[in-house]
C-alpha cells in the first residue's frame, strides 16, 4: 500500500477522531439501537433505521482512518528552508489584488482552508511546491489567472 504523508499534527488529530468515533460507535450508537429495538416492530421504526445508518457511516469512517494511520508517514517539521515543501508555512501575495495569505502546505487528507491548511494537490498548492521566496506562480482560477509571489517560507 502507498504511504500517506501526514504532518505530526494531522496524524494526532486523526488518532483523536478515531478514538472518539470508536467510543461513539461502541456505546452511543449501540445504546440507540438497543432502545429502538425495544420499541417493537423494526420494519417501521425510523429510530432503528437512523441508528443503523449512523452505525454504518461511523464504521466506514473508522475503517478509513485506520487505513490512513496504518499507512501514514509522518512529515517532521524541518528547519527553516528556502524551498516550499510539505508541512511548511508559506506567505504569498496576490499580485493582482495586493492581498497576502498565509498557508501551511499539507496533504489532501489534512487540508482545511478555514484553518489555513492548503492541500498540496490544489492548484495553488501544486504551483508552490519546490518554489522559493521571491518566485511568482500563476494559478488558474474561475475569475482568470491569478499571480502570487512567495513572500516568506517557515517551518512554524
Amino acid at each position: 500500500m502507498k504511504k500517506i504523508r501526514l504532518t505530526r499534527e494531522g496524524y494526532e488529530k486523526l488518532k483523536q477522531e478515531l478514538e472518539e468515533l470508536k467510543r461513539k460507535f461502541m456505546y452511543e450508537i449501540s445504546e440507540r439501537i438497543k432502545e429502538a429495538r425495544e420499541l417493537g416492530d423494526l420494519s417501521e421504526n425510523s429510530e432503528y433505521e437512523a441508528a443503523k445508518n449512523e452505525q454504518g457511516r461511523v464504521g466506514s469512517r473508522i475503517m478509513e482512518i485506520e487505513q490512513i494511520l496504518s499507512n501514514a508517514e509522518i512529515i517532521e517539521d524541518s528547519e527553516e528552508g528556502d524551498e516550499v515543501t510539505l508541512g511548511k508555512w508559506v506567505i504569498v501575495k496576490n499580485l493582482d489584488t495586493g492581498e497576502e495569505h498565509k498557508f501551511r502546505i499539507v496533504t489532501p487528507q489534512e487540508a482545511d482552508f478555514f484553518s489555513q491548511k492548503l492541500s498540496s494537490d490544489s492548484p495553488l498548492g501544486k504551483s508552490l511546491l519546490g518554489r522559493r521566496v521571491g518566485d511568482v506562480v500563476k494559478v488558474k482560477a474561475p475569475s482568470g489567472v491569478q499571480r502570487y509571489q512567495i513572500i516568506a517560507i517557515a517551518s512554524k
